[in-house]
């Protein structure tokens, strides 16, 4: 769980932090820099709307019986999932504009006023923070250990920090796009994991079948390895997800999901379609 929810951290904390490095930096070098509290305020109030979400989930889930928390964490986590990848495919597809669309929003806020400006920050932060809070909630009320994912989230997020805040002082050049294809490829593994232990969760609530029709057991592989089946299980369950007993339903769930998605997510873009000399000229003509 340490390396998946990292891989979140990071991920999402550096698309925040670009976010904010961008708003940022346009107001400083426009000479706006007393517009910079609103969108501080805006970023602040965004990471405490998220951490107080995440605060109520787990508060609400802990006050719920063994049934029903399973039924409410195996919809989560499935919602979770669908967020995240819509993510994972808007920022493939728009991390090019993403400068360009953020400048032209605040530029139009900078003459609304004050609180336009918040607004402008929190929703660009909030979205992120949101998801991000969910996506970690139910990554670490799926795990063993109730520390690990923690550490790990946290320290992806102190990288994208760090990453965020060389990018803003010019002090580092990195190839986003490339960053984000392969975070994206790593993001997908880790969410197949969390979709299919959410079906898990759904058949402990008895709300679907076949809890005892197991698909393979990784712990029997790994239990007469000794210590390096220790780990290496421990690996595969912080990066696949994978219970002690994956059942049929939930390996399924796993495959259907990160089959499509990654096919999808690695297929090339379409290059734009050059037009034909004779339009071009037709076109001229009118």
């Amino acid at each position: 769980m340490l390396l998946g929810n990292y891989l979140i951290g990071l991920r999402e904390g550096l698309e925040a932090s670009l976010v904010v490095s961008i708003l940022v930096a346009y107001l400083v070098k426009s000479g706006n820099r007393r517009a910079l509290t609103p969108v501080w305020g805006g970023v602040g109030s965004a990471v405490a709307v998220a951490i107080g979400f995440g605060i109520v989930l787990s508060v609400a889930s802990g006050e719920m019986q063994f049934k029903t928390q399973e039924t409410f964490g195996g919809f989560l986590s499935i919602i979770a999932v669908g967020l995240v990848t819509w993510m994972v495919f808007w920022m493939r597809r728009t991390a090019r504009f993403m400068k360009a669309e953020l400048e032209g929003k605040l530029e139009g806020a900078l003459s609304m006023g004050t609180g336009a400006l918040f607004f402008v920050a929190f929703l660009a932060v909030g979205r992120e923070g949101l998801e991000t809070a969910l996506f970690l909630w139910t990554n670490i009320t799926n795990a063993n250990s109730s520390t690990e994912p923690i550490i790990g989230a946290v320290l992806g997020l102190l990288t994208a920090v760090l990453l965020g805040y060389l990018l803003y002082r010019g002090g580092l050049k990195l190839n986003l796009k490339k960053f984000f294809m392969i975070t994206g490829a790593a993001l997908i593994v880790v969410a197949a994991g969390v979709f299919g232990y959410g079906f898990h969760d759904l058949q402990e609530a008895s709300v679907l079948p076949g809890l005892t029709t197991l698909a393979f057991e990784p712990s029997t592989w790994f239990a007469g390895m000794g210590t390096v089946g220790r780990w290496l299980q421990t690996a595969l369950q912080g990066v696949f997800n994978l219970t002690p007993q994956v059942t049929v339903v939930q390996a399924i769930a796993w495959t259907v999901y990160v089959v499509p998605v990654m096919v999808l997510f690695l297929r090339p873009a379409k290059a734009p379609v050059a037009r034909a000399p004779r339009e071009q000229t037709a076109d001229a003509g009118r």
